[in-house]
């Protein structure tokens, strides 16, 4: 069922201890997370710098696999999105590893879409682009994409506002799972937690599966390293991270199911409960 990691910083920020060497990092989750499952059909961290957004990705078990540690050890960003896989739809095979990217945006998904069979062909029609992989998680990518502009997001530019990307999931969101409702002999409900940035604003909804928050104010020596892994700010820095479970024995709030939380490159804060919309 995967797990998901998202960081947002106004300063690049090194992520090895999250990633690699906390309590209960990324890597550790992929092996054995919370739930007592494994995560073991591949990785991958999309990163933003002033370049543009790069993706490292491998099919190999992030605990087994040097590589994970070397690109975790290599990625010090403002922006990061990054996914351990548990394979439901699609083969474990390149092109079907999280984080998807496309221009500005990088995307990843914990869950599953039931019904998938019956809704792929209506999420097809208005895909912005052809999938390259064959997971629900892609089309569902790029079928949030196509609806962009509708909320005022260009597909190939960084949102405006935190606030227009929040609309855009948030529909995404509760129209996947009406549609899903809606098709006869559904046994189990769509899971989404969707994750969603482009390097200046990140989103993420909590519908089925667990996800937790927690923000960082000024710089100050790591509880894991002993090191500080961003610039003295004078007290400026700010940080927030969402993730499928707590990763370190910082303060993390949970996330309420029927709920997305956002926040951009200032440190500032969207909550939204989608259950109320739903209603």
């Amino acid at each position: 069922m995967c797990r998901l990691y998202g960081f947002i910083a106004n300063e690049p920020t090194r992520l090895e201890c999250s990633l690699v060497v906390a309590q209960n990092s990324l890597l550790t989750q992929s092996d054995r997370d919370g739930r007592g499952r494994r995560n073991a059909d591949g990785w991958g961290i999309a990163r933003w710098s002033a370049s543009g957004l790069e993706v490292v990705a491998s099919t190999r078990p992030a605990f087994a696999d040097r590589d994970f540690a070397a690109a975790a050890e290599g990625t010090t960003a403002p922006a990061v999105i990054a996914h351990v896989w548990a394979a439901t739809v699609g083969d474990v095979v390149p092109e079907n590893l999280h984080p998807f990217r496309y221009g500005p945006w990088g995307f990843a998904h914990n869950g599953t879409l039931t019904a998938y069979a019956d809704l792929a062909p209506l999420l097809a029609r208005t895909a912005y682009r052809v999938p390259h992989g064959s997971t629900d998680s892609e089309l569902i990518f790029q079928w949030l994409l196509g609806r962009m502009p509708a909320f005022g997001v260009d597909p190939e530019a960084p949102a405006r506002s935190l606030e227009a990307l929040a609309d855009v999931v948030e529909h995404v969101v509760l129209d996947l799972v009406r549609a899903a409702l809606a098709v006869p002999g559904l046994t189990q409900p769509p899971k989404l937690n969707l994750i969603i940035g482009d390097g200046r604003h990140l989103v993420a909804s909590r519908w089925g599966n667990s996800l937790y928050w927690t923000r960082r104010r000024a710089v100050s020596d790591c509880a894991v390293c002993g090191h500080a892994h961003a610039r003295d700010l004078d007290g400026a820095y700010r940080a927030v991270v969402i993730a499928s479970e707590p990763l370190t024995d910082e303060d993390w709030r949970e996330v309420p199911e029927g709920t997305i939380v956002g926040a951009d490159d200032r440190g500032e804060i969207l909550i939204r409960d989608l259950l109320v919309e739903a209603a």
